[in-house]
């Protein structure tokens, strides 16, 4: 079996506008020698018959050469291994201009099936495509990323490191429940494989070195790969639901720490001034307490957000689902501060730290000085086991909404009244965490016993 190329057709010696079709000629034996057009066009005078190719020292443009060549080269390839990959009994005059009419026209010829596949969106398309049209608060977005790249980053982890995976793609279709524990492995070791294979974070990089995730981050993260695959349902992305037959576990919480409202006053109290950095985010953390809002809420106030002596604002978290605008009164504590940097720069409300881990940092720095120091129990969110620390190791902004809610829980056992002001929805589980009772109440309860 021979697959030469010809030309028909002859031009004059310094003609160099015509054109002629390059012939694909088929030859076995004596029963079968076949003559059909290409869609391949050159100028005769450029075509070395022997060559089946560009002349090599004739003078034209480089890329033409090239390009002509190595099309040339294609489909010779091509046709010899259709032709082999058939029984001889099949060859024909019209098994060859069908030959050739699939290898321009491949769509034609191939099924609904094949045609899905190949433009199947991929995971990463999907995954950016969900981001994309799903509603979701830039806040809830911003998280997803993290989750989309960790994905991306387990596709390439499996091709580097499983044997026989150097192919592997991950397929919506052919995802399932073991998938989703390997995954589930990969994102909990993340910290160690970033030393172990520093090439997967080359292609797709973190700004911060990963660090171990707790079971309740890990919880969160499948959660939200679980609303992707219901949207790939809901969709027609897909028919495979893989956590039917995954189950989440709920996270696990312990008692939410909080400052008393006599350690937020000896706190407010303290002397700050040789501390002028730490003094403005302690003031800043006893004006959250006192309004009770998420810090990204926070961040996001300016002046405007001060209307007839009391704060308004709509919490970032519910914008999207259900807005409803939260007002809070200013007591005079809350008045004072606001007073005390009415001159900050700008439109801002307070004169906050570009970063949330700043204002973080100064918080338990504050704490420390003041010396709020008394020992609270707390579950460690990677081991899940209860330990020992001072309050002041666990003190963040989240600790000042606490402080909020839960002062206001020990007044007024009502999550929907107290929901009202700290933006919670009606309904939220956050209040089941808040209804301890106190200490002074369970020593009263004791003492009855006497």
């Amino acid at each position: 079996m021979k697959v030469t190329f010809i030309i028909k057709k002859t031009a004059k010696r310094y003609d160099t506008d015509s054109k002629a079709t390059i012939y694909v000629r088929l030859r076995d034996g004596r029963t079968i020698d076949f003559i059909s057009p290409s869609q391949l066009y050159i100028n005769p005078n450029l075509w070395d018959d022997k060559a089946e190719q560009v002349k090599s020292k004739v003078v034209c443009d480089e890329s033409l050469r090239q390009e002509i060549n190595e099309n040339v080269r294609k489909l010779k390839t091509y046709i010899e291994r259709e032709y082999l990959s058939v029984n001889k009994e099949e060859i024909s005059k019209d098994w060859f201009k069908i030959c050739l009419d699939k290898y321009y026209n491949p769509t034609k010829y191939k099924t609904p099936e094949q045609i899905e596949a190949e433009t199947k969106p991929t995971m990463q398309e999907l995954l950016d495509e969900f981001l994309l049209k799903h509603k979701l608060s830039e806040v809830r977005k911003k998280n997803f990323r993290v989750v989309r790249r960790a994905i991306l980053r387990y596709e390439i982890y499996v091709k580097t490191t499983k044997r026989g995976h150097k192919s592997f793609v991950l397929d919506i279709d052919n995802i399932t429940s073991d998938t989703l524990q390997d995954m589930w492995d990969f994102f909990e070791n993340e910290h160690k494989y970033y030393e172990l294979y520093p090439a997967i974070y080359e292609q797709i990089p973190e700004k911060r070195k990963p660090k171990p995730r707790g079971k309740n981050t890990l919880i969160d993260c499948f959660c939200r790969i679980r609303t992707f695959f219901l949207w790939c349902y809901d969709k027609k992305k897909t028919k495979n639901r893989p956590f039917d037959d995954f189950h989440i576990d709920e996270c696990t919480y312990g008692t939410p720490i909080y400052i008393t409202l006599e350690e937020r006053d000896k706190l407010f109290e303290k002397d700050l001034s040789e501390y002028p950095h730490i003094e403005i985010q302690r003031d800043i953390f006893i004006f959250q307490s006192l309004i009770g809002c998420r810090v990204g809420d926070l961040y996001r106030m300016t002046k405007q957000n001060v209307i007839n002596d009391a704060i308004e604002y709509i919490p970032r978290k519910t914008k999207e689902g259900n807005p409803v605008t939260v007002r809070v009164p200013l007591n005079d504590k809350a008045k004072y501060i606001l007073n005390k940097y009415k001159d900050c720069e700008g439109n801002k409300l307070l004169p906050f730290t570009p970063y949330e881990q700043a204002y973080n940092d100064a918080i338990k720095e504050a704490f420390k000085l003041a010396e709020i120091d008394r020992i609270v129990t707390i579950l460690d969110p990677l081991t899940n086991e209860e330990v020992k620390k001072p309050i002041y190791e666990v003190a963040s902004s989240h600790m000042a909404r606490r402080t909020f809610i839960g002062n206001i829980y020990k007044k007024v056992k009502d999550p929907n009244l107290i929901g009202a002001l700290s933006g919670h929805k009606e309904g939220s589980k956050a209040f089941s965490r808040y209804r301890e009772i106190d200490e002074d109440m369970k020593k009263e309860l004791v003492n009855l016993l006497d």
